[in-house]
């Protein structure tokens, strides 16, 4: 029998589908890349494997744009691509999360083009957010919001209405009030649970449901988007939410073992638990430590709390350096930390090394230390895999990739760089295409080249380049991840108090040890045997910016 509870404890890998593996040289990632990888993912030891956006889209919005939930773009494949790639996955004891974007879909749905076609007042209109604008002549968008990506949040159409977006133009909000577009979206859960889907990311989970009673407010009245606005913000977080998500609860009880899922929901965190209740999603993503600076002292807080929220909700917690979405933490982690900035669009600001001001200047200011960087990854990547709950890595990140910055404008695809030029790059950086071997026109990603253009410097990142050698970044997480397969066992967790601050000491059930120095001086370890370390010790001590696990 299939462990309904395999997700609380998993080792997810996200694979940004595009940007994986090409298996027909068009310069796109596709399925059949993936199912070609899949003695890779098994190596590596992962648990489930998330998989962005697959869905038809124009791209606006890196795939997150979609024009039809239950199917797969040509250019990625086809359902039955779909069907052989999750086949392969569960034959290799792996799962599948995919991500779902029920906020907007793309202009190309047919249910906006049929609003678009339709007048005022209609149904059609209704299942998204259309108002009239202000002014005389109602030229004048409905209020002044801000949508994520820059720009105004409202897009005229040819008939004088105006319609919401919260990110780009491309993505029109849909009306979550409307019962036809709650019903779609339960028979769109179905279609793919129907079809293996083991579970679900929930993109944007806390912006569904919202107040648009008239007048709506100006952006100066409004609350922060993370803020804890008691769930009386109009479109970020409101409790109503939480309706939406008890009737998904249903759907997944259907299955056996039940679809899991976990919410992209960048809310207080006093809030967070709600997403993650049991009569909810289940798991919500916690960025605390993404958006740390390089503190203990921080990293010990934020693993309390969001520890004892867990517990509370009778959720498990996640674990998250890297994503798609932000500067991939080998290089955040190698900047010095007076680069804080605001966080990228719609990503709850940012910590003390966000990475933001870096790439904008083309990752020349300020210096990037790349071997600190790395060494930094592999310690709070250790770390992670030590703490109960789930572990999210990003594609590449078991590579010690950094953040590409320099690519050349004409080849850039992030709607936040168009919207947003010289404020914001965009997200393109993190989203090149892997290099799996050392040479070749895109580094083995495929025959042909990549859609993103991959710097000379990926080939000495390559898994060709790395695989047989056991002191590479892959070899040690292939190493973390099969010892923490061992060593797993139940949720508990019990700080050790250190005499030096620098230090982070925690024990596991079982009476194994993760000992992690932030500091540069070595520091002694206690009695017992090292099972791994990120870094080699230094006659017996632990040295600065590692960490280890060892058993007594």
């Amino acid at each position: 029998m299939q462990d309904p509870h395999w997700w609380r404890q998993a080792a997810v890998y996200q694979i940004y589908p595009r940007s994986f593996a090409d298996s027909n040289g068009d310069g796109i990632g596709d399925l059949k890349g993936i199912t070609s990888r899949i003695p890779y993912l098994n190596s590596l030891g992962v648990d489930a494997v998330w998989l962005s956006p697959f869905y038809p889209s124009a791209l606006a919005d890196g795939g997150y744009d979609v024009d039809d939930y239950r199917d797969v773009d040509p250019k990625l494949g086809t359902l039955e691509d779909f069907d052989e790639m999750v086949a392969a996955l569960h034959a290799a004891g792996i799962k599948l999360v995919a991500d779902i974007v029920p906020n907007h879909t793309s202009d190309r749905h047919e249910w906006f083009r049929e609003a678009l076609a339709s007048p005022k007042g209609s149904a059609a209109r209704n299942r998204y957010i259309f108002h009239d604008g202000k002014g005389p002549d109602g030229s004048e968008p409905p209020s002044d919001w801000d949508s994520v990506f820059g720009g105004p949040a409202w897009e005229r159409t040819a008939d004088g209405q105006w319609y919401m977006h919260l990110f780009a133009r491309e993505q029109p909000d849909l009306n979550w009030d409307n019962r036809e577009v709650r019903d779609d979206f339960l028979k769109t859960l179905r279609f793919w649970s129907d079809r293996g889907v083991d579970g679900f990311r929930v993109d944007v989970a806390h912006a569904l449901t919202k107040d648009m009673t008239e007048p709506l407010p100006s952006k100066a009245e409004l609350g922060p988007e993370n803020g804890n606005n008691q769930g009386k913000h109009p479109f970020w977080d409101r409790d109503e939410v939480h309706e939406v998500f008890a009737e998904w609860r249903t759907v997944f009880n259907e299955y056996t073992p039940p679809r899991t899922a976990v919410a992209e929901a960048w809310v207080h965190a006093d809030r967070r638990a709600r997403y993650a209740s049991p009569e909810g999603l289940g798991q919500a993503f916690n960025f605390d430590l993404l958006k740390a600076d390089w503190n203990p002292a921080q990293f010990r807080d934020i693993i309390t709390k969001n520890l004892g929220e867990a517990a509370s909700s009778g959720a498990s917690s996640t674990w998250v350096f890297s994503n798609h979405d932000v500067v991939r933490h080998a290089t955040r982690y190698g900047l010095p930390p007076a680069d804080a900035t605001e966080g990228r669009a719609g990503q709850g600001g940012g910590g003390g090394q966000d990475g933001s001001a870096w790439l904008l200047s083309g990752g020349s200011e300020p210096a990037l230390d790349r071997a600190l960087g790395e060494r930094r990854a592999r310690a709070v990547s250790q770390l992670m895999l030590a703490l109960p709950g789930s572990a999210y890595l990003y594609q590449g990140e078991e590579l010690g990739l950094h953040e590409v910055a320099d690519i050349p404008d004409e080849h850039r695809q992030d709607p936040t760089f168009f919207r947003n030029r010289g404020i914001d790059v965009g997200r393109d950086g993190c989203r090149v295409p892997l290099p799996w071997t050392r040479d070749g026109e895109s580094f083995g990603f495929g025959f042909s080249g990549a859609h993103l253009p991959q710097p000379a410097w990926f080939g000495e990142y390559a898994v060709e380049a790395q695989e047989a050698d056991q002191a590479s970044h892959l070899s040690f997480y292939r190493r973390a991840l099969a010892l923490r397969r061992e060593l797993q066992g139940e949720e508990d967790f019990e700080w050790v108090d250190e005499l030096t601050s620098d230090v982070l000491h925690f024990t596991r059930p079982g009476g194994w040890h993760s000992v992690t120095n932030f500091g540069s001086a070595p520091v002694d370890l206690p009695e017992g045997t090292v099972l791994l370390s990120s870094s080699p010790l230094e006659d017996g001590k632990l040295p600065g910016d590692t960490t280890v696990w060892l058993v007594p």
